[in-house]
């Protein structure tokens, strides 16, 4: 009944998703030059002239009830090549410019910056954002749910940066054949964005409620074209690469392998706003290893995409379900063998339809049965209502010319699994509510692999009060085997209440409570698992902030479980604990060369023990070209016997010089006494050209006592991108 209840209040509250957009009255017009432009970050050429101008900024933070302190001003113009920007920030308060590095894509909160948003299909709920902080770093990525960036995604186009006491001025021009867009529309969603750290001040041309990001396109105003932006001829794009690697491996019979390898990827434009990406042979030795964590947790650990091409559109495939329910999970492919080859099929067909396609094909690993499998996705999307959205998805992982046709590999690499869904997604026109509501079924060659998942959520967001209720229900024989899907048998429902209080005139921005109940079931409908959670959030003027929170836990083991997560006696199934617990967490402001963040937990555990932990992270900035960093965490864990004591270290280091906005070397060293491991990466990137790149990387990973294993590579990469 609770199920039928929630999903007719999705339904109820899509009344509200249907309106005009919020800011439709804010309009900048674009008009086509003829004249001459050189993106040196001067803006004096005379294409300038001839532009309208967005000013006038309203201020987002502190207040949202007024203009902007700091005065920018942007101007945009095009030609049949490029769309091009420059915009002029002034100095109304005098103080230092606050960067982290010249390196892309940098952390927004860290730097001053100017991005902007643009929703080339008006839909509210996807495009592109480009900007560059104070430095002249570039940023870019694509937009998805309405408002969320993706930085991993990353585009060919240019920019300067030019500064003095008074301002700064960025300028940049992006080819069309660098962005998807519908043929013929003459209106673009637009938003403008401007963070000063001097004055821990967040600004933006339209008008947006402070509990929202400036990235909400529900709230972007229009680019008015004087005629449609030019069609694209022929976006043709190939992207080799060349890479030569040693490898080292110390065991019993150490030896050195020397490897060389081609393959690269093929861009092409079937339109405008549709684009085919096949690759072949691919190679992702340049991504950046993950960054370790301590793991107390009893189910498996969810790390994001960073591989480039799965990561355009990447909402049309992994955006389906929730966290801990996901059908689609690319990481699934090919991490521990090589991919062969894949095709992917992106982006929009009409105003209201977008399509995913894709196809990979990875290599069998006879060593331990394991065949080749092919992995192809489906994925249709239809605009509904101002915002919101319905979606199908179709996962299927074949496996094909196994090493040796025996039950054993069968039962190991079952024939297939496929995964069938239906998901609605809620927006409002105003963004203040939203929400989800699905159902996946899945298919496997045995009854084991045959279940359903289905889940709904609902939450409410204004200035002043967060609320919301979730449910969702995970079949036993429910299985995603390339989603992520990492407990099984469970009804779960979560509440959730919380309320923010606005001081004037003080340094505390905002603070309020958040209360949140989290219940498990099994599919009996009896409890196994329940969090209490009462939190208390400040958020500071100068952009630093505190949080506290206090819980309630309770566990019923469904398998056996070893607490320390080092390898130590499991307690039972059926065991039955409970515990009480706080957790603090504090941000310093990002104006200061050295910031830190400290956090930790006090309480009880497992059988009557303790838990306590301490981590933090402290770096320190020469900027803008070298940035030190270092994350260390302390986890005490006391039980009676025969677990006693356990404790252990995580410590990370991470070096980030950047020399030049093209030039770049980063080393990190990670140490997990968890897992006793102790590993090393360090990269060297020189991008020579618009997005081809010369990559030096070398790792090393050494398994300490009572492990035992060790090897190191270094790897050279070229990359080059050719465009037709």
């Amino acid at each position: 009944m609770k199920n039928y209840f929630l999903f007719l209040l999705i339904i109820t509250c899509s009344h509200q998703a249907y309106a005009q957009k919020k800011n439709e009255a804010f309009r900048l017009k674009i008009r086509k030059t003829t004249l001459p432009i050189i993106i040196d970050g001067i803006a004096s050429d005379k294409a300038w002239q001839n532009t309208d101008v967005a000013d006038d900024f309203f201020m987002v933070l502190p207040q949202d009830t007024g203009k902007a302190v700091q005065h920018s001003e942007i101007r945009m113009t095009y030609d049949e090549k490029y769309i091009y920007l420059v915009a002029t920030f002034y100095n109304n308060i005098p103080g230092p410019y606050y960067v982290e590095s010249l390196r892309r894509d940098f952390s927004f909160g860290k730097n001053d910056n100017f991005l902007f948003f643009i929703d080339p299909f008006n839909n509210q709920t996807t495009g592109f954002s480009f900007g560059s902080n104070a430095a002249g770093a570039q940023w870019d990525g694509t937009m998805y749910a309405g408002g969320k960036v993706d930085l991993n995604w990353d585009s060919k186009w240019i920019s300067e940066v030019k500064r003095d006491k008074d301002k700064w001025v960025f300028e940049m021009a992006i080819p069309f054949k660098s962005i998807r867009y519908k043929k013929g529309v003459t209106e673009w969603g637009i938003n403008f964005s401007r963070l000063d750290l001097k004055s821990s001040e967040k600004s933006s041309w339209t008008p947006i409620p402070r509990q929202f990001p400036t990235a909400s396109l529900a709230y972007t105003g229009v680019l008015e074209w004087d005629k449609a932006p030019p069609s694209t001829d022929v976006n043709f794009s190939v992207i080799p690469y060349v890479l030569g690697e040693v490898n080292n491996v110390f065991d019993e019979e150490s030896k050195t392998d020397y490897s060389a390898k081609i393959g690269g990827d093929i861009k092409f434009a079937i339109s405008s706003s549709l684009n085919l990406d096949l690759t072949i042979n691919p190679d992702f030795s340049q991504v950046e290893v993950d960054r370790q964590i301590t793991n107390l947790d009893r189910f498996e650990l969810f790390f994001p995409e960073k591989r480039q091409f799965f990561l355009e559109n990447a909402d049309l495939f992994a955006n389906y379900g929730y966290a801990t329910v996901r059908p689609f999970f690319s990481r699934r492919i090919g991490l521990d063998v090589p991919i062969h080859a894949g095709v992917r099929l992106s982006g929009n067909i009409s105003e209201k339809w977008r399509v995913g396609i894709m196809d990979m094909q990875t290599a069998s690993d006879d060593d331990i049965g394991l065949p080749s499998q092919n992995f192809g996705v489906v994925s249709f999307q239809k605009k509904v209502f101002s915002r919101s959205s319905i979606g199908m998805i179709f996962v299927n992982k074949e496996s094909m010319n196994y090493p040796e046709d025996t039950e054993e590999y069968h039962d190991m690499y079952p024939k297939y699994n496929r995964n069938l869904g239906l998901e609605y997604n809620l927006a409002s026109y105003n963004n203040l509510w939203t929400g989800k509501a699905f159902i996946f079924k899945s298919f496997s060659p045995d009854d084991s692999g045959n279940g359903i998942t289905q889940a709904a959520n609902i939450e409410y967001k204004s200035q002043k009060w967060n609320w919301g209720v979730q449910e969702e229900s995970v079949g036993e024989h429910y299985r995603a085997e390339v989603g992520f899907v990492p407990r099984n048998g469970y009804i779960k429902m979560r509440p959730f209440l919380g309320y923010l209080f606005y001081p004037k005139d003080s340094k505390i921005l905002s603070h309020g409570p958040k209360w949140t109940s989290i219940y498990y079931f099994n599919e009996n409908m009896k409890k196994t698992d329940n969090l209490n959670l009462l939190q208390y959030f400040l958020n500071f003027r100068n952009r630093s902030s505190f949080n506290l929170t206090m819980f309630n836990e309770y566990v019923e083991l469904q398998e056996p479980f070893d607490p320390t997560g080092s390898g130590k006696p499991e307690l039972p199934a059926g065991s039955k604990h409970t515990w009480n617990a706080v957790r603090f967490n504090y941000l310093s402001k990002p104006q200061s060369m050295f910031t830190y963040t400290i956090g930790g937990r006090i309480g009880s555990y497992y059988e009557d023990g303790n838990w306590y932990s301490i981590n933090n992270e402290l770096g320190y900035r020469f900027q803008p070209y070298v940035s030190l960093s270092s994350n260390i965490s302390y986890n005490y864990i006391s039980m009676p016997e025969p677990w006693n004591v356990t404790d252990f270290w995580l410590i990370g280091s991470e070096v980030d010089i950047t020399f030049t906005n093209k030039l770049f070397f980063a080393t990190l060293f990670q140490y997990n006494e968890q897992s006793n491991s102790f590993n090393l990466n360090s990269r060297f990137q020189w991008r020579y050209k618009p997005a081809s790149d010369l990559f030096l990387v070398y790792t090393n990973n050494h398994m300490l006592p009572p492990y035992s294993g060790r090897n190191w590579s270094l790897t050279l990469k070229i990359v080059y991108w050719f465009n037709k």
